[in-house]
């Protein structure tokens, strides 16, 4: 088991203009959290929606547990998130009037173990912006090679 699970979605950080960062904790069932602490889930394909003044992260993969019984959970399944209500008013705001969306950036598990998620409030990148973050990767790579060398 690791001591500190941190799961990153980079696909995120490309598709998206990061605007701001919260944290939330996350409502898991009994071996979600066992499968989190191995490190056995994968976020790059979900969002977070609001239903009913609550917000959801929906597509988050969380395996199986392989030593779970007949009281294991789904690998797919809406996870409800815990924030302050002043923080979700805004972005529920900012969500309906702007037109940003919220996407989950980083899975963790705190010091005292339990599971956070860091969401973003973002924008979405158009293609010339892609390939403008691709051709910065580049650079950084190839001055960090450089720099190596001497």
């Amino acid at each position: 088991m690791l001591k500190t699970v941190n799961i990153l979605n980079k696909r995120a950080r490309f598709d998206y203009e990061i605007i701001e960062k919260f944290t939330a904790g996350i409502v898991l069932a009994g071996t979600e959290i066992k499968s989190i602490r191995l490190g056995k889930a994968n976020i790059t394909e979900s969002f977070c929606e609001f239903s009913n003044n609550e917000l959801f992260a929906i597509n988050t993969y969380i395996e199986e547990y392989t030593f779970g019984n007949q009281f294991n959970h789904k690998a797919r399944s809406e996870r409800k998130l815990l924030l302050n209500k002043r923080e979700l008013k805004s972005l529920e705001r900012s969500v309906q009037a702007k037109g940003l969306t919220i996407v989950p950036l980083k899975l963790f598990t705190n010091e005292k173990g339990m599971a956070k998620l860091e969401i973003g409030l973002c924008r979405g990148k158009k293609t010339y912006d892609k390939r403008e973050s691709l051709k910065e990767q580049d650079t950084k790579r190839d001055l960090d090679r450089i720099k190596k060398a001497f």
